[in-house]
């Protein structure tokens, strides 16, 4: 069918009174962005603006998807599946409609009775050895998306080849075949909720990752959940740890999926960050936390004497690489052969550091479940207490085998941890970072993203993705281009195909360039290692060069 004759029949046979009156107000062009295709089931899951139409999330998208999981899940006998929700609008809905719909298979649900951290559902799916989980969630996109994501029996997010097959089951559901599933009559049967014991184990499994003794007395910390999920789990766990000096946010302190203050809930973005900034400096903190809204990621910022500064993820991850290593060293605790991971996006600077500490560094593809993997490869061959930290520059950090996806609470109480530790040293989290680059070199890394909203942006991108494997690249900025990486053709690494391209020069300097997964951006992830004088020269001319290219 076409887009218009799509558009008819949902004008036919939808039954939502709010997705009725979104149908009536469309324009032609509305129609088309919204009918013109599918939400498609991707290596991430789904993920869309909330609205009517099959390219949207919606309770229609949110079944077929669910349907098509649960066949899945039939065709190789599976029978349980753990769900949770994270703080967005819609969420908890199309989640009591997911637990319906796979309940009406006969599958066993076990469903948090309200939002929690993605890392709780990873635990969820191990502790009750679930088949499959559910999180409806859509990380830190703007206030109107949501998303949908399918975990399997590790607790690790789907890997492409189960995702593939996934996919292909969804393709044989048809929407309107039959009324949608009601939660009703399900809920306490087949779906039943889960208890605050879990939630307990999983705090205190937690609380097991910590390096060191109670935190500081004298340690001040500023946190923000940025109106998510993570609004009890982290409080609770630093109390337990200790933290007698931690200050909410007022104004995100609970759940709300408009995120009034923060529009975009990205804990990557310093703006995001300014109401905490705010309230740090009326506090004297010594550190600001803020997790995104399902509470995998976590955002800091530190004084550094002047002004609260604003880390990266690889600034963030790097500091905690150190601090794991060097707390377990000290402890004479380091296992042989210890095993870091992290994305080929991330910086290198973790390579060097390693090399110090004798461990080794596993790089993989973007995407967390590929960090989950190699923990799953490890506990597969008896070493699972190999793997020590892995992270992603975008903010996304775990400690311990306990779960198989990013913890936003282990990675915030690292945090604490590692300033608590630095501060009674007479340290700060920004000094300490100064060392490491003064022991290892400055290496600054910089993201940037070029957005194609829309038929003819998705077009677009499609045609400079394709132009980008022409181009012949000479150089990044100034210096040569010493090697190419197509990692959709290469066979130097053991990794999956995948649609991202490495440059890197003489000087050391290094660009990636890859489509997002969830948002309709090509993003540019560009690393440069100098001084501080001729790294920004040398970004500049690098990021000049891509302005130029994506401006076509």
């Amino acid at each position: 069918m076409n887009y218009i004759d799509k558009y008819n029949e949902w004008c036919q046979k939808v039954t939502d009174i709010e997705l009725q009156r979104q149908l009536r107000d469309m324009s032609d062009s509305e129609k088309q962005e919204a009918f013109d295709g599918d939400l498609s089931f991707g290596t991430a899951g789904l993920r869309g603006i909330m609205s009517v139409g099959t390219a949207r999330m919606n309770v229609y998208t949110v079944y077929r998807a669910t349907e098509g999981l649960a066949r899945y899940m039939d065709a190789h006998g599976m029978k349980s599946t753990a769900i949770t929700y994270d703080s967005r609008n819609n969420s908890k809905r199309f989640c009591e409609l997911a637990a319906a719909t796979l309940a009406s298979h006969g599958i066993k649900v076990y469903l948090t009775a309200e939002c929690m951290p993605t890392p709780y559902l990873s635990y969820m799916v191990r502790e009750l050895h679930c088949d499959t989980g559910v999180n409806v969630t859509a990380s830190h996109n703007p206030a109107e998306y949501n998303g949908y994501k399918v975990y399997d029996a590790t607790g690790c997010q789907l890997l492409d080849e189960d995702a593939a097959e996934v996919t292909r089951y969804i393709e044989t559901v048809t929407l309107f075949d039959r009324p949608l599933p009601l939660f009703e009559e399900y809920e306490g049967n087949l779906v039943q909720y889960t208890d605050r014991l879990l939630e307990e184990m999983y705090i205190d499994r937690v609380l097991q990752e910590r390096l060191t003794f109670d935190l500081s007395e004298d340690l001040s910390v500023v946190y923000t959940p940025l109106n998510g999920a993570g609004y009890r789990i982290v409080p609770e766990t630093l109390h337990r740890a200790g933290l007698k000096e931690l200050t909410v946010v007022a104004e995100q302190e609970y759940p709300d999926g408009n995120f009034p203050t923060c529009p975009y809930p990205n804990p990557e973005k310093t703006e995001t960050l300014m109401l905490a900034m705010k309230l740090a400096s009326e506090k004297h903190a010594d550190i600001i936390i803020a997790n995104d809204p399902d509470c995998d990621r976590l955002g800091v910022a530190a004084w550094d004497g002047k002004e609260y500064r604003r880390l990266s993820g690889n600034e963030v991850g790097v500091l905690l690489a150190d601090f794991v290593l060097t707390e377990l060293q000290k402890a004479n605790s380091l296992p042989i052969k210890p095993v870091l991971v992290k994305t080929i996006v991330t910086t290198p600077m973790l390579d060097a550091l390693a090399k110090q500490f004798g461990a080794e560094v596993r790089d993989v593809l973007t995407g967390f479940k590929y960090i989950g993997n190699v923990i799953n490869i490890l506990e597969s061959q008896g070493c699972a207490d190999r793997y020590l930290f892995g992270f992603e520059e975008s903010c996304g950090y775990l400690k311990g085998s306990y779960v198989r996806d990013k913890d936003g609470v282990i990675a915030a109480l690292l945090v604490a941890e590692c300033a608590s530790v630095l501060k009674s040293r007479g340290k700060t989290l920004v000094s300490r970072l100064e060392e490491l680059y003064q022991a290892h070199g400055y290496y600054f890394q910089n993201t940037i993203s070029y957005r194609f909203d829309g038929i003819s942006g998705a077009e677009k991108k499609e045609r400079l993705l394709a132009a980008l494997r022409k181009e012949s690249f000479v150089a990044l900025g100034n210096s040569p281009v010493t090697e190419t990486c197509d990692f959709l053709t290469q066979t130097e690494y053991d990794l999956p195909k995948a649609d991202v391209l490495r440059l890197r020069s003489a000087d050391g300097s290094q660009l990636i360039i890859r489509p997002s997964g969830t948002e309709p951006l090509i993003k540019c992830y560009i690393t440069v290692k100098g001084d501080k004088q001729s790294n920004n020269a040398r970004y500049e001319a690098i990021k000049h060069a891509m302005d130029e290219f994506f401006a076509k």
